[in-house]
């Protein structure tokens, strides 16, 4: 670990702190902040805070942690003292653990999702670090996934030609995963404006639903669908283009492409080839993030998934939950 490393942070010691890598191989690539730092090479991991002493601990003595505290007040930390502060709490503990990153003054936060429960709270820690000067990162993650960002390069360039619809599948709350969702196509489509929300489905948490939804994009007509969290895990989304369909599978674990062909039966008809189906990049997300933050840092590289990109697919997820059942609560 070399001497200018960027010193770090680590607020909540769960699973993606690096509970998610704790015993995966040496080799493997990472799924968490820890992980993705440790990997990097760029970073020092000096401190982490979690109330549960057993968690903290067996966190510190993985990652390699010369220190650990109940909360980021025991830690008895100096102003300046940390270049990254990584946020990996539960959401509703995120203002409280903001206010005292920023207290600290790092150059940058690198925050969960949601940022916080409410788009207003949101906003206003977003402004927060604008005004003070703090780089704010988000783990929206396929913003980072390189197969993604080809993706979204390819759709830009006309590569797949016309946009002809959307469909995606997600369970498990419209601002915890569904965010995801939102930023995703925020990413691949643009500016999304929401048509219609449908019955909110509580398949997890108490106070974010899941809700289906039409939305569009410019021209394009977007249909979100859901899954229940109870069967299993699912995040799922669709692109049919005047090219052929691409699929992204398994929250991008996989992809299954099927080109639009001369068809084999029907002279002067287009059909659709039986397709391929490619293993994902979705696995290289999180050291690219590191890469990300490290060159933002040092070189001045733009953050891929920021407070900005954040509160925009927030504003979304907060329409579609009011049309289905009314503002969020805190509580």
């Amino acid at each position: 670990m070399s001497s200018d490393s960027l010193r770090v942070l680590i607020v909540g010691c769960g699973n993606m702190a690096g509970g998610f890598d704790a015993n995966r191989p040496a080799g493997a690539l990472p799924l968490t902040h820890a992980g993705a730092f440790a990997h990097h090479g760029g970073f020092n991991l000096l401190a982490c805070v979690d109330p549960d002493e057993g968690r903290r601990r067996q966190f510190a003595a993985r990652w390699n942690v010369p220190r650990c505290a109940a909360s980021i007040a025991d830690l008895g930390a100096l102003s300046g003292e940390f270049d990254v502060i990584s946020i990996c709490s539960p959401t509703a503990l995120h203002p409280e653990h903001l206010e005292s990153a920023l207290a600290l003054n790092p150059r940058l936060i690198f925050c969960e999702k949601p940022v916080t429960p409410t788009l207003a709270e949101t906003e206003a820690w977003v402004q927060a670090c604008e005004a003070r000067g703090v780089l704010l990162a988000i783990n929206h993650t396929r913003r980072w996934a390189p197969d993604v960002r080809r993706l979204a390069g390819e759709l830009a360039d006309g590569s797949w030609n016309k946009v002809r619809a959307v469909a995606g599948i997600y369970n498990k709350g419209i601002l915890n995963n569904g965010g995801h969702m939102i930023d995703l196509l925020h990413l691949l489509l643009g500016p999304l404006e929401l048509m219609h929300a449908g019955q909110p489905s509580w398949d997890f948490w108490e106070h974010d639903p899941s809700v289906p939804a039409m939305l569009r994009a410019g021209e394009v007509p977007i249909t979100l669908n859901l899954g229940h969290a109870g069967d299993y895990a699912h995040f799922e989304l669709q692109l049919i283009t005047e090219n052929g369909i691409v699929t992204m599978e398994d929250g991008g674990m996989n992809w299954r492409i099927r080109r639009a062909v001369a068809s084999p039966h029907f002279k002067g008809y287009r059909a659709l080839d039986e397709g391929t189906r490619i293993a994902g990049e979705y696995p290289q997300a999180m050291l690219a993030a590191a890469a990300n933050l490290h060159a933002a840092l040092t070189d001045g590289e733009m953050l891929a998934s920021d407070g900005r990109s954040a509160l925009a697919a927030q504003r979304i997820c907060e329409q579609i939950r009011q049309s289905s059942i009314g503002p969020a609560s805190t509580t």
